[in-house]
């Protein structure tokens, strides 16, 4: 259950000690109870082996500058590593063009699948209750393409990891500060281009008394970069949030199991308040995983459109 929380490198063991291990514990039922009591001594040095033995199922060497993402320690030099959340990133963007890729034809001749009529569904909601009611028709043209893009990816990644032995890549800091960078790189590009260097800097102030100016502009620019922050956080603490709710409550079940006198048959009896609690936040989530991409979505939008028009 942990593992919807905490990103971990995906890791594999070395082909000979794997097959050379499997081979000593297969060698017959008789040997193993017969040594049960020297593997028992000497479970902590084998665990500590096992440990030592799993390598990164993919790892790239980095230059020594881009030390910062090293994701394997252990290992001379700085390596790229890859994790968990990146499996459930891919597989969102799967879903993605598998979901999607009958929503043109569909548009075009109202000929399709269900998936396809849901989906095309779901990209006019978009459309025209989410982009161009933030960004304006002529704008929300030009970055509808994108906006959509960061409001499926969002929400398949969310729902993603409501799934029993699933990640939720946005219940991590990292993923939440990549999306809100996106974001703020947007803004701030967008905006030079549609209005010049030195003119988008100066737009950041509205009209103030000259004494109030330099004030205005600190206050300005900071509430420049504390945009895509709080974008960063609260995607990734609402997402993390409800899983550690959820962990809580099943986390009761042990807790008070000592309470029931150590007794299995009390701690079962009172394990369905607790995961029929887990149960009622998992459907919460469900409907928040919707809702966290739809207020990332609509907040990106009126960023940037403030960004490139700031008179609006």
């Amino acid at each position: 259950m942990f593992m919807h929380v905490i990103p971990a490198p995906v890791v594999g063991a070395h082909g000979d000690e794997a097959h050379g291990t499997h081979g000593e514990i297969d060698h017959s039922e008789a040997d193993a109870a017969e040594h049960a009591g020297d593997h028992a001594g000497d479970h902590a040095g084998d665990h500590g082996d096992d440990h030592h033995h799993a390598e990164p199922a993919l790892h790239i060497g980095l230059p020594a500058f881009l030390g910062g993402f090293d994701g394997h320690p252990g290992k001379e030099g700085h390596q790229l590593v890859v994790y968990n959340l990146q499996i459930f990133q891919f597989a969102a963007l799967l879903m993605i063009l598998i979901g999607f890729s009958g929503v043109p034809t569909y548009l075009r001749t109202g000929q399709g699948d269900t998936t396809s009529k849901l989906m095309a569904g779901f990209c006019l909601w978009v459309r025209d209750d989410l982009v161009e009611p933030a960004m304006g028709k002529e704008l929300s043209n030009r970055f509808l393409p994108f906006m959509m893009f960061i409001f499926f990816f969002i929400m398949f990644m969310n729902v993603m990891g409501l799934t029993p032995a699933s990640v939720t890549p946005t219940a991590s800091i990292f993923v939440t500060g990549a999306l809100a960078f996106i974001t703020f790189s947007t803004m701030i590009i967008g905006g030079m281009i549609a209005q010049g260097p030195v003119a988008f800097f100066k737009n950041l102030v509205p009209h103030v008394p000259l004494i109030l100016w330099p004030l205005m502009f600190v206050i300005e620019l900071t509430g420049l970069f504390l945009k895509p922050a709080a974008l960063m956080i609260r995607l990734f603490a609402t997402m993390t949030g409800g899983h550690l709710v959820v962990l809580s409550f099943l986390a009761l079940i042990f807790l008070f199991g000592p309470f029931a006198g150590n007794s299995m048959a009390k701690a079962v009896a009172i394990s369905p308040a607790w995961v029929g609690f887990s149960v009622f936040v998992m459907i919460i989530e469900a409907f928040v995983a919707l809702v966290q991409a739809y207020i990332f979505t609509l907040l990106s939008s009126l960023f940037i459109s403030a960004s490139i028009h700031p008179e609006h």
